[in-house]
């Protein structure tokens, strides 16, 4: 805990320094602007709220739970052309096509998912499921992630995500495709797996537990605060869920997610997405390697102001974190699972 080592990251085979001394050094840098309090529950003028005008012209439903539509400024299309072909090795190009959506949690804007109802955060687990199902079925890849807060640059106060199904799989899913591969190969176990059995077992980076998942700070955290949530049994992807697993995963989430508010008693940012095993043509192989999990990769160090920044050494050698996993999950478990908010009421 005191002296500086590097860790290594099976998952993405690459390694972070840990120098947990350096949380102890004075900050005079950037202050972050804590996020807005007096969040409007209904605002015309927001996109993603029920009768709002998109930029698109088109009006929203006055809906009642939760709201998927095509993403008005997609990243990805249905009928991109092919480049050109390359005329040097130096210079290739690869098609990549696919559609993108928004899919709003709530209807009111002044709710978080820590703050919804359980039956509300089931619902939204069913829709993720029934999405990468959906799309699933022609998109070899199907990336659920949300964007929370300003900080991580999330552009509408509402609680929404987003989903984007890709022709290809991405830079972060063949890499996790071929560490798990491998270690199953070497190994006779999946990786994440038998990962999450040594942490319920050493229970040193725990956060929360129940029957069916567990929320930890892995051993290769990146992020001070990061955490993996996975499940206890092997599930290759969301759909895969049992009704009583997609019920006790309501619960995990909101778990963590009032200890993370509860942390600087402030909303707290994170981008946190899906991993499972690919679709399409995936579909027909076995992809028994794969086991489903939730990355929540959260920015803020010291408080609700303090970020930490991946720059300088990090960009240019590798990860660098400034307070050992056990400290951050320590921190976290010790927290209280009643949101700050309700308790000051």
């Amino acid at each position: 805990a005191e002296h500086q080592h590097a860790r290594y990251n099976p998952l993405r085979d690459d390694w972070v320094l840990v120098s947990a001394h350096r949380v102890k050094r004075p900050w005079q840098g950037q202050l972050e602007k804590p996020p807005p309090e007096d969040v409007a529950r209904w605002d015309p003028h927001n996109p993603l709220c029920p009768g709002a005008t998109r930029a698109n012209g088109e009006v929203n439903p006055q809906y009642e739970g939760t709201f998927i539509f095509p993403n008005d400024f997609p990243a990805l299309q249905p009928d991109a052309p092919e480049p050109g072909d390359s005329d040097h090795p130096l210079f290739r190009a690869a098609a990549a096509r696919g559609v993108c959506k928004v899919m709003c949690f709530h209807p009111w804007s002044d709710l978080t998912l820590p703050l919804m109802s359980l039956a509300e955060i089931r619902a939204v687990i069913d829709a993720w499921a029934e999405l990468v199902a959906e799309l699933g079925v022609s998109y070899p890849w199907v990336q659920i992630f949300e964007n929370k807060g300003a900080m991580m640059g999330c552009s509408n106060p509402h609680p929404h995500c987003q989903v984007w199904a890709s022709s290809f799989l991405p830079n972060e899913a063949r890499l996790e495709d071929r560490t798990q591969r491998q270690h199953l190969s070497q190994h006779g176990m999946p990786m994440l797996l038998e990962y999450a059995e040594q942490e319920a077992r050493r229970k040193e980076r725990l956060v929360v537990e129940n029957a069916d998942w567990l929320v930890v700070v892995p051993y290769w955290a990146t992020w001070p605060y990061q955490t993996l949530l996975l499940p206890r049994r092997h599930v290759c992807r969301l759909q895969d869920l049992r009704d009583s697993e997609r019920d006790s995963l309501a619960s995990i989430m909101r778990r963590l997610l009032i200890k993370y508010d509860n942390l600087f008693e402030v909303s707290f940012p994170y981008s946190m997405g899906w991993h499972g095993a690919p679709t399409g043509p995936y579909l027909e192989e076995d992809c028994g390697h794969w086991q489903l999990h939730a990355h929540y990769y959260p920015p803020l160090l010291r408080s609700a102001t303090v970020r930490k920044f991946m720059v300088g050494y990090e960009m240019l050698a590798q990860a660098q974190r400034d307070l050992t996993p056990e400290q951050a999950a320590e921190r976290l478990r010790s927290l209280p699972e009643v949101h700050y908010k309700q308790r000051s009421k």
